[in-house]
């Protein structure tokens, strides 16, 4: 049996999404790591799952590398029992510094492992968001660019791309990013996957611009599980998300005792995803970090708390 693409699932809205996300492997040790989480997470039999695009060639190259690996597992199981549970795989791919016949091997290299999905992104770049976007000489400037390029470059992908509840950090400007998001529907994209965010007002807010200007594509939460303050502190820096003062307060009142901080931050994923459910959100895409424990424990009490997850 031929498992339902992204889009297809989400269309269908027949059930809540899972998804889990991680990154390529600065070394050997992360490589254990990462393949560890994707085994403990398998069993939890997510929908998809996707790998981020490496910051340099070498990286890149381990993107596609692990992407074509993972698809192959899942058609080598498919293959020996048609009914086992295979989930979709999705690669990634950025504009950053890359001309255009780069990227257009990569999409060809995807298609030729038999990945279909993937996520286009302008990405951010060498420095984080703050530094002010360079466009390749040769490449593409934005994601819209990007999704039209995969569109022609592989008729049959299903592209996903980012969304901003809490404002895309260049330009910080609400009514941008919904337009923005209308253009790459047009340009061919099938479904969206939000930054991280901590308030899920932010979350409804954007899904009623986008709606507002006649963007139907279903958005899914991007889900950050909070298991060291300092560390999501930088990522919210680095991604534009407001860090509430109360979810501040919550972390700190325990901030001496790691493993008090990852029980706290459970808690508080637990809440915000509940809230996000309860208010019509097609799925959950979880940042791992390449590590299974807090994700998993969030998706095991949701799996209790809310009916249907």
């Amino acid at each position: 049996m031929t498992p339902r693409t992204i889009d297809e699932m989400l269309r269908a809205g027949d059930r809540t999404l899972h998804s889990f996300e991680f990154f390529p492997p600065k070394t050997l040790e992360g490589d254990a790591v990462l393949w560890q989480s994707l085994r403990e997470l398998d069993d939890l039999e997510p929908d998809f799952v996707s790998v981020t695009y490496g910051a340099n060639g070498s990286r890149r190259d381990m993107t596609v590398t692990i992407t074509a690996r993972l698809a192959q597992l899942m058609n080598e199981r498919l293959a020996r029992n048609a009914e086992a549970h295979v989930m979709q795989v999705m690669g990634h791919l950025t504009c950053v510094s890359q001309p255009v016949d780069e990227l257009a091997e990569v999409i060809d290299r995807y298609a030729q492992a038999g990945i279909n999905h993937i996520l286009a992104i302008r990405g951010d770049m060498p420095g984080g968001p703050t530094v002010p976007w360079v466009r390749h000489p040769q490449g593409l400037d934005n994601a819209t660019e990007l999704v039209r390029l995969i569109r022609r470059r592989n008729p049959a992908a299903v592209i996903g791309v980012a969304a901003f509840p809490d404002l895309h950090p260049d330009r910080r400007d609400a009514e941008l990013d919904a337009r923005i998001l209308v253009e790459k529907q047009e340009a061919g994209a099938s479904f969206a996957i939000t930054q991280l965010f901590f308030e899920p007002d932010r979350y409804f807010e954007l899904v009623d611009r986008a709606r507002a200007m006649g963007c139907d594509l279903p958005i899914i939460p991007g889900i950050q599980p909070v298991t060291n303050l300092g560390q999501i502190e930088r990522f919210a820096e680095l991604s534009g998300a407001a860090l509430p003062d109360r979810v501040v307060a919550r972390l700190r009142a325990v901030g001496d005792d790691p493993e008090a901080v990852r029980r706290v931050g459970v808690d508080i994923g637990v809440e915000l995803c509940e809230r996000l459910l309860a208010g019509g959100a097609p799925g959950l895409h979880y940042y791992t970090l390449n590590r299974s424990r807090a994700t998993r424990e969030i998706f095991s009490r949701l799996k209790q708390s809310v009916p249907g997850a």
